[in-house]
């Protein structure tokens, strides 16, 4: 199964290098917008039957990279996917794990519950707010940190 990398733009230079990294390039791809900023995406090049990992953080603007995250994974799950992966680097809605009185919303529960709507099998986040996040996926989560890599990065500017 080939594998594929799709890039939102909430971080196109991040998706360049985990493409790479994994010996491959990001898909073709253009995020267009109607006068009205309603989203239209496109894959401009073949998935049907790939493996295809969607890397966009949720950062600010966390509604506008979620909206596209989204986007991008229905696209390609229209478009034939095999397999559809979300990476998302920063996990937006985070904080949103609880609540503190009956009339507050669970956004942490209701982006999970969206994003396995718009067809990801499987995400990859990265230093979730709290671990608590990850019973609220009803598809596997890979919940990564990377403090052993900043704290490895400052013991050399150190010595």
């Amino acid at each position: 199964m080939n594998l594929v990398v799709v890039a939102g733009c909430g971080n196109p230079s991040l998706a360049d290098s985990i493409a790479e990294g994994l010996g491959t390039r990001v898909c073709r791809s253009v995020l267009n917008r109607f006068p009205d900023t309603e989203l239209h995406p496109e894959i401009e090049e073949s998935v049907r039957g790939c493996d295809v990992y969607v890397i966009q953080p949720t950062g600010p603007p966390v509604d506008r990279h979620l909206m596209e995250l989204l986007f991008l994974a229905d696209a390609c799950r229209r478009a034939g996917a095999s397999r559809l992966t979300g990476v998302v680097p920063y996990f937006g809605y985070a904080r949103q794990d609880r609540r503190a009185n009956g009339r507050e919303a669970g956004g942490g529960r209701l982006i999970a519950d969206l994003l396995v709507v718009a067809g990801f099998e499987r995400i990859v986040a990265l230093d979730l707010h709290t671990v608590s996040l990850e019973g609220f996926f009803s598809v596997p989560l890979e919940h990564l940190s990377a403090v052993s890599l900043f704290a490895n990065a400052i013991g050399e500017l150190v010595t």
